[in-house]
């Protein structure tokens, strides 16, 4: 496994984890993870230790999915988008830097020669991938996790099993659906800036059928195994929008095809705001553990104030 160390250098490997002091890390420390196959993972990483970072005292493990915000087929592209993300711009920087938690960013593709593989939003097209680096990338974030865990453990930091996860805009898709596949890994969530559209615990809703990723009806299909709503549903979210914002994914081929946008647009609403509002009713009466926010003369952007208030909701599950 190739360790590559930005910006600061760590203290050695190994010799970290037999000092029993709860000392900080005196610096921010940026560390590119390179793939490794044998360990389940076809793409890089990225973990972000921000100062302040407690050594041998538990704590989480922050994730936030890459977000380039356009295909290319550069790798560097897509790896340079995620340095800034880990550790410059992004609401997940801003939590692990108040937190004081690692935080970590996939380096996953979001290839120009494959324009309807959203993989930075996991839609459907990526499920269904075979090729090695897109291949079920889900299941390559959970390997990263795994792999994240043993390389801060020789550096001092112990992280619990569950993670903390966090996403905006096409980020924050990604986290709501792999929510749904894997809620057994997540302790809590925040998303914000997602088109108004959640997936939904339906097979099916208003006479339609609600396949992946919109609903459950063909999860068992997908995925070889039954969607753990009792899990899901036990997930501490934080999921908010700007009521400005009319970002709207929905209407493009990349993000749906034809059949999921017409089936989110005849049940849940053709606008964003008409969708935010009636996903919200839905996961309410689902009794989703879900704290709902609308903030008022925001599009589809953060402000500090957001942040602050994503960083409390988390700070209250640490």
């Amino acid at each position: 496994m190739k360790i590559f160390i930005l910006l600061f250098i760590l203290f050695p490997f190994v010799s970290e984890s037999q000092n029993s002091t709860t000392e900080p890390f005196l610096k921010d420390s940026l560390i590119i993870i390179e793939s490794n196959p044998s360990k389940g993972f076809n793409n890089p990483y990225i973990l972000f230790i921000p100062k302040g970072t407690l050594k041998n005292e538990r704590t989480y493990l922050l994730v936030e999915p890459n977000n380039t915000g356009k295909t290319t087929d550069s790798l560097e592209i897509h790896k340079n988008s995620a340095i800034e993300l880990a550790s410059i711009s992004s609401v997940g920087n801003n939590i692990s830097t108040n937190l004081k938690i690692p935080l970590l960013v996939p380096i996953f593709p979001r290839p120009d020669s494959k324009p309807l593989v959203y993989t930075h939003a996991l839609d459907r097209d990526v499920i269904f991938e075979k090729e090695k680096e897109l291949i079920r990338i889900d299941l390559q974030l959970i390997a990263m996790i795994k792999n994240a865990q043993d390389v801060l453990k020789d550096n001092g930091v112990l992280i619990y099993d569950k993670i903390f996860m966090n996403g905006f805009s096409a980020s924050a898709t990604f986290t709501n659906r792999f929510l749904f596949i894997h809620p057994e890994k997540v302790k809590a969530a925040a998303m914000g800036g997602f088109n108004g559209e959640l997936m939904l615990p339906f097979a099916k809703y208003k006479n339609k059928v609600f396949n992946y990723p919109l609903g459950i009806n063909d999860f068992k299909n997908t995925f070889k195994k039954d969607c753990n709503l009792t899990v899901l549903k036990k997930i501490s979210q934080y999921i908010y929008m700007g009521k400005d914002d009319q970002n709207d994914a929905v209407q493009f081929d990349d993000a749906y095809n034809n059949i999921e946008r017409n089936t989110i647009n005849l049940t849940l609403g053709s606008k964003v705001q008409e969708r935010w509002i009636n996903c919200q009713n839905i996961y309410k009466e689902q009794d989703f553990l879900v704290e709902f926010k609308t903030y008022e003369n925001v599009g589809h952007w953060t402000t500090s104030s957001i942040n602050l208030e994503v960083s409390k909701f988390f700070l209250k599950h640490l």
